[in-house]
C-alpha cells in the first residue's frame, strides 16, 4: 500500500509542521525531545518518511498538542484515500 505522497500523508505532514511551528519549536527541539537527530524530523516533514501511530503519539507529546483532536480534524478534512 502506497502511503507517501497521498493527500492524507501530505495533510498529516502539514498538521505536524503547523503544530510544531505554533509551539515555537524548531525541528532540532522536537528531535532532542525524542532522542533523535534533526534529520529524523526533517525526513518526516519533507514527506520522505512515514510514521506509525505510536511515533505520531510520541511526536505529538514532544510538540505538546492533543493527538486525538489533531487526528479527528485530519479525518474530517482528508479521509484516507
Amino acid at each position: 500500500m502506497r502511503i507517501i505522497g497521498t493527500a492524507c500523508h501530505k495533510a498529516l505532514v502539514e498538521l505536524l509542521i503547523h503544530n510544531r511551528e505554533k509551539a515555537g519549536l524548531r525541528q532540532r527541539d522536537v528531535a532532542k525531545r525524542l532522542g533523535e537527530y534533526q534529520s529524523f524530523i526533517a525526513r518526516i516533514e519533507s514527506g520522505q518518511r512515514r510514521i506509525d501511530v505510536c511515533e505520531f503519539l510520541k511526536i505529538a507529546k514532544a510538540i505538546g498538542f492533543n493527538p486525538g483532536h489533531a487526528l479527528n480534524k485530519l479525518f474530517r478534512e482528508v479521509a484516507p484515500d
